[in-house]
C-alpha cells in the first residue's frame, strides 16, 4: 500500500507542529502548509532526517481566498494526493467587533471557517475514490461556552464543531473519519500573537495541557471515529458542564433527522 499523506495547516508551531511530529512518527508523508516558509523548511528538514518521510511544504496565507485552491492545486501538480487533512491554522481577535475593520473581520472568517469548509471540499472527492480519509478540525472547548463579547472566536469554532460532526454523519459510510478536537488552554504562541500572555500567565496551571497531548488524543480521537474529541480531563468537565445534551444524542438525533441522509 502507498504511504498516505496527510495535510497540515498551520504547521509551522504550536498543534500544527505537534501533528506534523506525530504523523511524520507514525510513518506519513506531510505537505506543510503556513505563511513563514523559513518555519516550514526547518521543521520540513528535522522531519525528513528523523523519520525518513517525504515533506513538501508550500507557503500560503489562509485569509486569502485564493489559498485553498492554491494549496489543492500545488498538490495536484506534484502527484500528492491528500489522505489526511489537519485543519489547524487559526487566530482569535482581539479589538471589539464595532472598532475592528472589516477587511480583518472578513480574514478571521476566511481563516477560520471559509478555508476550513473549502479545503474540506477539495480533498474528500480524492478521499472517496481512494475509499479511506481523516480530517481533524481545530474547534475549541470555546465551541461549547456562551457566546464571548465582542468576539467571533465562540461562534466561528461552534461552526467548526458543528461542520465536522456534520461532515463525518455523511462520509463515515465512505471510509472518512471527520473529527472536531475541542482543547482548551495550550501551550503555544497563540497567546503571544493575541497579546493576551500575561493573562493567559495567570491561569492555573491544571488548566494547561502541551500541544503533543492535544495531538495525540485527537488522532486516536478520528482514527477510532469519534467525531468530537475534547482533549484533557480538566477540559472534558468543563464541556460536559456547558452543553445543553450530550454528544452522543445530539448525533443520534442529527442522523436520524436529517431530511438528506439518504440522498
Amino acid at each position: 500500500m502507498p504511504t498516505r499523506t496527510a495535510l497540515v495547516t498551520g504547521a509551522s508551531a504550536g498543534i500544527g507542529a505537534s501533528f506534523a511530529r506525530h504523523l511524520a512518527s507514525q510513518g506519513y508523508d506531510l505537505l506543510l502548509v503556513a505563511r513563514r516558509a523559513e518555519r516550514l523548511e526547518a521543521l520540513a528538514a528535522q522531519l525528513r532526517a528523523e523519520y525518513d518521510v517525504r515533506c513538501a511544504v508550500f507557503a500560503a496565507d489562509l485569509s486569502d481566498p485564493a489559498a485553498p485552491a492554491a494549496i489543492t492545486d500545488h498538490a495536484a501538480a506534484e502527484g500528492i494526493d491528500i489522505d489526511i487533512l489537519v485543519n489547524n491554522a487559526g487566530l482569535s481577535g482581539k479589538t471589539a467587533f464595532a472598532e475592528t475593520p472589516w477587511d480583518t473581520l472578513a480574514a478571521e472568517i476566511q481563516l477560520m471557517v471559509t478555508a476550513v469548509t473549502e479545503l474540506s471540499h477539495r480533498v474528500v472527492p480524492g478521499m472517496k475514490q481512494r475509499g479511506w480519509g481523516r480530517i481533524v478540525n481545530l474547534s475549541s472547548l470555546a465551541a461549547f461556552s456562551p457566546p464571548g463579547a465582542s468576539l467571533l472566536y465562540t461562534g466561528v469554532k461552534s461552526y467548526v464543531l458543528n461542520i465536522s460532526q456534520s461532515l463525518d454523519m455523511e462520509l463515515k459510510p465512505h471510509g472518512i473519519h471527520v473529527t472536531a478536537l475541542c482543547p482548551g488552554f495550550t501551550h503555544s504562541e497563540f497567546h503571544d500573537v493575541m497579546g493576551t500572555r500575561d493573562e493567559a500567565n495567570n491561569l492555573p496551571g491544571l488548566l494547561w495541557q502541551q500541544p503533543d497531548d492535544v495531538v495525540r488524543e485527537g488522532w486516536q480521537a478520528v482514527m477510532n471515529g469519534k467525531p468530537v474529541c475534547v482533549p484533557g480531563t480538566v477540559n472534558k468537565v468543563v464541556a460536559a458542564a456547558m452543553r445543553p445534551i450530550p454528544t452522543r444524542v445530539g448525533y443520534y438525533l442529527g442522523g436520524r433527522l436529517n431530511p438528506f441522509k439518504d440522498a
